[in-house]
């Protein structure tokens, strides 16, 4: 049985040290930032997204339990936000740990998630999607999520 447990200060710390490289790498590959700059720029957005770590206002973020195997094995961070016509939730970050995927446990992850965004008051659940990331696309098409806009890019010789 798959549960959504508050994440701890200990695992936010350790998320927060990998998720800063891993977004600032993501970046680098889809064009928005230099080598060069792509570490700080990432530092930056998740200071300015996370202010108070954890308890950040609004924000919502778990560890991904397996509870009959009595192990964590993902991350799932989303957010109030108000961007559109009415407040919605934003789902910011979603990963299961590499030997737990193409378990299901991404898709439980955002069922539960579901629960407590309704449990908000909330209607909608939007996110982003980097387009090189074939596997999440797929799942997010099979949970009913929609395209809303999407960017492309050419890169010539």
């Amino acid at each position: 049985m798959t549960q959504l447990v508050p994440m701890t200060e200990e695992q936010f710390e350790q998320y927060l040290n990998y998720s800063i490289r891993e977004y600032a790498e993501e970046h680098i590959k889809g064009g928005r930032w230099t080598a060069e700059n792509a570490y700080e720029e990432s530092r930056k957005e998740y200071q300015k997204l996370l202010p108070e770590g954890v308890q950040s206002p609004d924000n919502y973020l778990y560890s991904i339990y397996d509870a009959q195997r009595g192990m964590h094995v993902g991350i799932l961070w989303f957010a109030r936000v108000t961007w559109s016509a009415e407040p919605m939730a934003f789902v910011y970050d979603v990963k299961i740990d590499e030997a737990h995927r193409r378990h299901g446990y991404g898709s439980q992850a955002f069922q539960l998630m579901e629960e407590k965004v309704r449990e908000l008051g909330l209607s909608s659940i939007g996110l982003h999607v980097f387009g090189h990331n074939k596997e999440a696309i797929q799942m997010y098409e099979k949970l009913g999520y929609v395209p809303t806009n999407i960017n492309m890019r050419k890169i010539l010789a």
